[in-house]
């Protein structure tokens, strides 16, 4: 009795195009992760992937940047899902439930996430930084929507796009210090960061003040007494 042929290998069984190059970008989202843009290969995504070089490249002919580019594409779009929310309750308790989605993905990803927001890396480039903007345009949009606001004013914009910032920021030292203070913590410290900002700019913004009553946070007296 002959012996069975053993099993092909899993990596080169016959996908679709479109299978196939999901599975080199889930492999080279993997690598990207936990490790700077320049540290990484085709050639480390192809052995992740357990494929070719040849066929990295049949793919993605134009290397590792547009591997990298498709991966930030492919997290742009859960980061912008991170704060999407349901349009109920006060904006502090939607505030948290965004920012546990947000702060995980951070921490699955921390390598990357820390390269891609410092730049300055190989893969940098204008199309990289757009796909980044995208991700701080959809944050703000949402949190807009969140406070029924579809015109904001000036004062409220730059009040919104400042958190987004302080978010990142507080992110990449949280990772540099070890992930302390606890990911809980950094969470109910960034809501209550968010609404002493947009308290403060209550005071100065009547559409801001307006917006906060509407959805439940405190204005600018409940902020200074300590409400959240």
């Amino acid at each position: 009795m002959s012996t069975p042929p053993a099993p092909a290998d899993p990596a080169y069984r016959r996908l679709s195009a479109d299978a196939r190059r999901e599975q080199l970008i889930r492999a080279a989202q993997g690598l990207f992760a936990h490790h700077a843009p320049e540290d990484v290969s085709p050639e480390d995504v192809a052995r992740a992937a357990g494929v070719s070089r040849p066929l990295v490249y049949r793919y993605f002919p134009g290397g590792k940047q547009q591997l990298y580019e498709a991966v930030l594409l492919d997290a742009a779009e859960e980061l912008e899902g991170c704060f999407t929310e349901p349009r109920h309750g006060p904006l502090p308790e939607r505030l948290a439930r965004a920012l546990d989605r947000y702060l995980a993905f951070v921490e699955d990803h921390a390598e990357g996430f820390t390269a891609l927001l410092r730049g300055g890396g190989v893969a940098e480039t204008s199309r990289t930084g757009a796909i980044v903007d995208r991700v701080r345009r959809a944050a703000a949009d949402q949190i807009m929507a969140h406070m029924a606001v579809e015109r904001p004013g000036p004062l409220l914009l730059m009040a919104v796009r400042t958190w987004i910032s302080a978010v990142e920021a507080a992110s990449l030292t949280w990772l540099d210090e070890g992930r302390r203070p606890g990911r809980a913590e950094l969470r109910d410290w960034l809501v209550d960061h968010c609404s002493a900002v947009l308290a403060a700019t209550a005071r100065h913004d009547p559409q801001t003040a307006a917006a906060l009553a509407a959805v439940g946070s405190p204005g600018p007296e409940g902020a200074r007494r300590g409400e959240a």
